[in-house]
């Protein structure tokens, strides 16, 4: 497995050093914040931030389990893969592995993002929709075994992955 304390991280606010402190008056909420408006909206909005690429592998990879022994998951997951096709025809989805394939211990199928936009639709109607089914969000930044684990965000029971044979990002 991919420890975090195995990696450097930057500051999360390398760029933004020596601003002006934000204020500390509440919104209309009462809870949260006013912020100050930025001068331009974040580049966020439009293309992945470096490392995530932006380019043909797409940015993100989104994995949907399903146990191929249990018929009522397996119906489920055709469906749910095939209603991603109808209403997501622009993003690249793979076929369904019924068999574990890769680092993958079950069988699944595989959805890729390209841009922020598709990540932004796509995560919310995954959330409602992907019933009973676990399902792996991770970038795509070149560092595979650190994409799967330390970078990895789970929905639903996370599951085993086989990492052995992943390979580092060298820096």
């Amino acid at each position: 497995m991919s420890e975090p304390w195995n990696y450097t991280y930057t500051s999360p606010l390398e760029g933004y050093e020596g601003l002006e402190p934000l204020p500390n008056e509440k919104a209309e909420d009462g809870k949260s914040f006013v912020n100050p408006p930025a001068e331009k909206k974040s580049e966020a909005y439009t293309s992945f931030i470096a490392p995530i690429t932006n380019d043909i592998r797409g940015g993100f990879d989104i994995h949907i389990y399903f146990l191929q022994t249990d018929a009522a998951e397996t119906k489920f997951a055709n469906e749910l893969w095939e209603r991603i096709r109808r209403e997501f025809p622009e993003l690249r989805i793979y076929r369904l592995w019924e068999k574990p394939i890769g680092p993958h211990c079950l069988c699944m199928f595989e959805v890729n993002l390209f841009t922020p936009e598709q990540f932004g639709a796509f995560i919310p109607w995954l959330v409602i929709n992907r019933g009973p089914l676990s399902a792996l969000i991770h970038p795509n930044t070149g560092d595979d075994l650190r994409d799967h684990t330390q970078r990895a965000t789970w929905m639903g029971q996370p599951l085993p992955l086989y990492v052995g044979g992943m390979r580092k990002k060298q820096d």
